[in-house]
């Protein structure tokens, strides 16, 4: 690929609809709410943390009435147009994990396994096909310097029981044939897998629907106001929702409590989508075990072969806007994608002629510490979790569950975790906000260059806001 004008051409007649989205078996869209109704339990947001959620309330209660508002069709947001990677880590790996919540690690990571088997097992117990496939993940070095962790990971993983091995060159080749990669940490300990992420939130939504939850959809909730002993009152642009207690699973979307605004940035992430590729294409690139596969690396991308062959991929730029922007034009970026494209066929040069036929972006939530944070407003009645940070396609069945003990008041295993307790640091104001954002990229990017940490990312270790995948 030798210009950027040769980058863009290939992807110039893809879909800018999230492949797993374009999908002529996608639902018929639920009904608005119209009118004024009432629930014991409202939930906002119809990706997998709202659906999650309205699984486990009906699970927990059958008799509870529950009605789920999303703005927009189920899965539409990020639960609809991620890598489909499902990870049982709560903490985005056990260095982050390990490095803020040191005194509680084991116990976060036993509940974590708990929560993927649970998570496999609820796929089966309601017929979900979400094109479910375990496999191994592999963390790419493209530069020697890249790769000194990975002995140091292989000992942290085994503290845990979970096996991992560090390649070297021809052992990284043996995972994918590319040019660029010159060693590779292979993780072979249970906890990852691969989803069709649609199909997942659809199959949640048929899940919820048959255990008696009332979903509307097209129904965004403009605000939300307490009625003291009444309850809540959901207001939205069609009618209202009244209800004892809520969960809000809102992601990066217009936050409808203070505390969430401060503590998430929206952030935006691009994703390309080859055409299926041929069986002389496959055999090009090796990858006979179907990892799931990213750089190793800060400015990574993130790599993953479809049931029908395709290769989805997405990372590298991670686009933040002044005054946390979120618009529908943010999310095709003939820059960004042709970035993306660039990398992808300095990659695998031998699959160049490979077109794309999607191509898409959108807004995910991040937030100080990487990982999922929980809090409460109306004096408890309502609880969220947010600030997923790209891996919430496993962790969103915790942070549901945890959500709902902290609705509903209830002390849990998950309740007493430090983890959940504390909130995630908020980040500062304007203009503050952007100009740090913007010196963090360009710190990673050096780093990533020279291996060098440099003093910006040092100090953000010093204050809690430095990242250790």
């Amino acid at each position: 690929m030798k210009d950027q004008s040769s980058a863009i051409s290939t992807f110039a007649d893809a879909s800018p609809v999230p492949f797993w989205l374009d999908d002529p078996a996608r639902p018929e869209a639920l009904p608005q709410l119209r009118g004024a109704a009432r629930a014991d339990l409202a939930i906002v947001g119809g990706g997998f943390t709202g659906l999650w959620a309205a699984i486990e309330a009906k699970e927990r209660d059958p008799g509870r009435d529950v009605v789920l508002l999303e703005g927009g069709r189920i899965g539409s947001g990020a639960s609809g147009r991620n890598g489909g990677f499902v990870s049982a880590s709560l903490t985005h790996g056990l260095p982050n994990g390990i490095r803020r919540f040191p005194d509680e690690i084991e116990e976060l990571e036993r509940q974590a396994q708990e929560s993927f088997v649970g998570f496999r097992d609820a796929l089966g117990r309601y017929g979900i096909d979400a094109q479910w496939e375990e496999t191994a993940m592999a963390f790419l070095a493209r530069q020697p310097h890249q790769a000194a962790w990975f002995p140091e990971a292989v000992k942290t993983q085994a503290r845990f029981g979970q096996a991992a091995e560090v390649l070297d060159r021809e052992g990284a080749q043996t995972i994918v044939r590319s040019p660029v990669y010159v060693g590779a940490l292979m993780m072979k300990g249970t906890g990852h897998a691969l989803v069709h992420p649609a199909k997942l939130a659809w199959g949640l939504r048929d899940a919820a629907l048959g255990l008696g939850v009332r979903i509307h959809e097209g129904t965004p909730v403009r605000a939300i106001e307490d009625e003291g002993a009444s309850g809540l009152v959901l207001r939205t642009g069609g009618g209202e929702l009244r209800a004892e207690r809520a969960v809000l699973g809102t992601n990066a979307f217009p936050a409808l409590v203070g505390a969430i605004r401060r503590r998430i940035v929206p952030v935006y992430d691009h994703v390309l989508m080859t055409e299926p590729l041929s069986a002389a294409q496959r055999e090009a690139i090796g990858w006979h075990g179907r990892e799931g596969l990213g750089d190793a690396q800060n400015r990574f991308h993130y790599f993953r072969l479809s049931a029908d062959d395709r290769i989805l991929w997405g990372g590298y730029d991670a686009s933040y806007h002044f005054g946390s922007a979120t618009r529908r034009s943010f999310e095709s970026d003939d820059a960004v994608h042709g970035r993306l494209a660039t990398n992808f066929f300095a990659t695998f040069p031998q699959l160049e002629g490979v077109r794309f036929t999607h191509r898409w972006g959108g807004v995910i939530d991040s937030s100080s510490r990487f990982t999922v944070t929980f809090g409460t407003a109306f004096d408890g009645r309502l609880a969220y979790a947010v600030g997923y940070t790209g891996l919430g396609v496993g962790s969103t069945r915790f942070g549901a569950r945890t959500a709902l003990d902290l609705a509903d008041g209830l002390e849990t295993e998950r309740t007493s975790l430090r983890f959940v307790r504390e909130a995630s640091l908020p980040f500062p104001p304007e203009p503050v906000r952007w100009l740090g954002i913007r010196a963090t990229i360009r710190a990673y990017d050096r780093q990533d260059r020279t291996g060098r940490e440099g003093l910006w990312l040092k100090l953000l270790d010093t204050v809690g806001l430095g990242f250790q995948s």
